[in-house]
């Protein structure tokens, strides 16, 4: 009998437990589904790294021997631009890309013409210089690995790298 009673006091005090306020700790970021929203870092944080990769676009691409920027790559740009004015304390490394087609040395001269681009294009949209890096990868670092137009796209890339605290 006092097992039964004791179970009926503990399912009663859990059954209060459950009805109390369910923003009891001021925070009902669960509530609103996605835990991680408005977590600083998170892709939901305008101001981190991970939402200027995931939502304004790291990347542009370019067509075979060019390093001209297309619509679309203005339009990422301007994103990018737009999100480093935003955010002071971010410095960018931009990084030059080719796909596996002609030499060596060709292909790490297109990937510094294709940083040297982006950077040129930030720069004239409000980016200090002194903010941003270039390097060139070349053909040294694919995406993609295979000899079709699809691998070679993904390849013919600029990519703007995000980090705290690396300005001079």
């Amino acid at each position: 009998m006092k097992f039964v009673v004791r179970a009926l006091i503990l399912t009663s005090v859990l059954a209060v437990a459950a009805c109390s306020n369910p923003d009891r700790f001021g925070d009902d970021v669960y509530l609103n589904g996605g835990g991680a929203a408005g977590v600083a870092g998170s892709v939901d944080d305008p101001t981190s790294p991970l939402y200027f990769q995931q939502a304004v676009g790291d990347r542009i691409f370019f067509a075979v021997d060019q390093s001209t920027l297309s619509d679309a790559a203005k339009l990422t740009l301007d994103g990018q631009a737009e999100w480093l004015s935003t955010n002071g304390d971010f410095s960018a490394i931009i990084e030059g890309h080719a796909d596996e087609q002609g030499t060596r040395e060709y292909n790490l001269a297109l990937g510094a013409r294709r940083a040297n681009t982006v950077q040129e294009y930030l720069v004239s949209r409000g980016v200090s210089p002194s903010r941003l890096k270039v390097v060139s990868y070349g053909k040294e670092r694919p995406i993609e690995i295979c000899s079709v137009e699809s691998c070679y796209a993904k390849n013919r890339r600029a990519v703007t790298v995000i980090s705290a605290g690396m300005s001079s």
